[in-house]
């Protein structure tokens, strides 16, 4: 399964006050706090802490059908900065998601997949028309596949991402 979330950095100054009071205790940890309170940059770590979960819940909604706002049970871990972005865990209801973030200074783009490995083969699909089963999941028609695919889409302020994960071709609607 995958999973992905992007963030407009820009458009997030625009609608989140992350230093009210409250803001951060209603969607982080204790631990992840103090993960964004010892960072370089605590509003770039807010934000990809929430992208790992915004990715993360997207495949565990695609697992389970449950639509819920429980980022507290989404638990961030193992992050590790890297020169293109970070690394790291979401766990969630006994289940592991593994996350790549990609940042460039305007954008944070999160990848979620149940797996360690694969990240080298996510596809992403400009131009392919998304469409939502009955359960809200989005699929599309790749060519080369007979039924649609899963994929996962995301979009905020001026950026938007959809992608593919071909190792999931047994998929029905």
């Amino acid at each position: 399964m995958i999973g992905n979330d992007v963030i407009d950095i820009a458009q997030s100054r625009t609608d989140s006050n992350w230093q009210r009071k409250g803001f951060i205790e209603r969607l982080f940890t204790d631990t992840e706090q103090a993960t964004i309170n010892s960072h370089d940059n605590p509003e770039i770590m807010i934000w990809v802490l929430w992208s790992m979960k915004e990715a993360a819940y997207k495949i565990y909604n695609r697992e389970t059908d449950l639509r819920a706002f429980i980022p507290l049970r989404l638990i961030c871990s193992n992050i590790t900065e890297n020169k293109s972005g970070f690394t790291g865990r979401v766990e969630c209801a006994g289940k592991t998601y593994f996350t790549e973030t990609y940042f460039n200074g305007k954008m944070i783009h999160t990848v979620a997949l149940t797996t360690k490995n694969g990240f080298d083969n996510i596809k992403e699909l400009p131009g392919h028309k998304v469409f939502k089963n009955s359960k809200g999941h989005p699929f599309a028609y790749i060519p080369g596949y007979t039924l649609p695919q899963p994929v996962s889409r995301s979009h905020h302020g001026k950026y938007q991402k959809s992608v593919i994960h071909p190792q999931y071709k047994k998929y029905t609607v």
